[in-house]
């Protein structure tokens, strides 16, 4: 791994192990186990590290998601199946502080005006790849229909890490609801 991801992944470890206060250049060059220089070499700026942790995060996230995602529709399972795979999908990506650090990040770009940008694209890519799922489990105007997913997603996410929850119990009962809703009668 190059000195820049240790620097990636050690700043998502600080932000979700003890928040975003915990990012000084020397706790993250210290837990990454790079120079000072180098960190500053790779990331001039606070702001700079954080939307390039965010993105990395993020795009790790969605390729891994994606391979799910396209493994299940394969198989050509059907719509009343599906919300039991997601949770199971859940519960096997929402694993360490990286994605304690993935919220952090959004809450913070909501008083970061330089950080906003990245995080709209990464809610816009969650958007993509929840319209990719209902499509495929044949969800009629599936683009109107995944911001809410995405929304429902990202709560009960919240709701797992304030609960301290790791069952993601509720998830499947939750994704039905929706689908359901959506479905055609």
């Amino acid at each position: 791994m190059s000195a820049r991801d240790e620097i990636l992944q050690a700043t998502l470890r600080l932000i979700g192990e003890r928040g975003i206060g915990a990012v000084t250049n020397r706790a993250v060059a210290r837990a990454a186990g790079v120079s000072l220089g180098s960190l500053t070499y790779h990331f001039p700026s606070q702001e700079d590290l954080l939307r390039e942790a965010l993105h990395t995060f993020v795009e790790r996230e969605i390729t891994r998601i994606t391979a799910y995602v396209t493994a299940l529709a394969e198989t050509g399972m059907p719509p009343d199946q599906a919300p039991d795979e997601v949770e199971k999908a859940i519960l096997a990506f929402t694993d360490g502080p990286e994605h304690i650090a993935n919220l952090e990040l959004h809450l913070h770009a909501a008083r970061d005006p330089g950080l906003r940008e990245t995080s709209k694209r990464s809610v816009a890519a969650y958007d993509e790849l929840a319209t990719a799922v209902l499509k495929a489990l044949g969800i009629p105007d599936a683009e109107s229909h995944a911001p809410a997913v995405v929304t429902m997603l990202y709560g009960l996410a919240i709701r797992r890490l304030a609960t301290g929850d790791t069952s993601g119990t509720g998830t499947a009962d939750a994704f039905r609801l929706l689908l359901l809703g959506a479905l055609p009668r």
